[in-house]
């Protein structure tokens, strides 16, 4: 009876220890996905975004002169158009790199560089919009304190499309802090996974 429990045992952990794997599996599956799709988002919000501040622009009459505003009369908007550049590159330059780890195999040191990466966008693309944002509501609404007057209500459909454009920078700040929370979450239990590893191997 003793070698049939002790082989029943065996095949139950064989067992176990193979659903484990599979369940690893299809969790990793699921990151490398999400981390793929979220990073597309990202891209396509940018591009969008440059898009629209590079094609909008509005011509007025305003006391016999002729005004043409453009996104690039703002050094605020200019900023906002090179993060989103930048932005828009390294969105697709990560989707390459998350394309080789899911390929490679999951190392912690790598999702750490992710996770930098992940941070020094994150960072950037929110500069951007703030700095986009202050000026932003300071030509649609003025202010009177400082005696700095609205341009909103002369060249309204400029204002809008950098509004348009202003949100789909939003879009990719909010997706690369779901990004920048996935990778650490990835990076702390990869750590914490290889601590138990180490500490098993130690144990006799």
């Amino acid at each position: 009876m003793a070698p049939e429990v002790a082989r029943e045992k065996a095949s139950d952990m064989v067992q176990a220890k193979s659903l484990g794997v599979a369940v690893s599996n299809t969790s990793k599956r699921g990151f490398f996905m999400a981390q793929s799709l979220v990073r597309f988002f990202a891209a396509v919000f940018t591009l969008t975004a440059i898009c629209v501040m590079a094609t909008s622009s509005q011509t007025i009459v305003l006391l016999g002169f002729t005004i043409k505003a453009h996104y690039s009369d703002s050094s605020s908007m200019r900023f906002l158009f090179v993060s989103d550049a930048i932005v828009s590159a390294s969105s697709l330059l990560s989707l390459i790199f998350v394309f080789h780890l899911r390929r490679s195999g999951s190392n912690p040191k790598h999702f750490f560089y992710l996770f930098l990466h992940d941070m020094v966008i994150l960072m950037l693309v929110i500069s951007g919009c703030a700095a986009a944002t202050a000026v932003g509501y300071i030509s649609r609404y003025g202010e009177e304190k400082m005696g700095w007057m609205a341009v909103c209500n002369r060249v309204g459909i400029f204002c809008n499309h950098m509004t348009i454009a202003l949100v789909l920078s939003y879009l990719a700040f909010f997706s690369y802090f779901a990004l920048t929370v996935m990778s650490s979450n990835t990076v702390m239990y990869g750590a914490n996974d290889e601590y138990q590893s180490s500490e098993r191997q130690a144990c006799p």
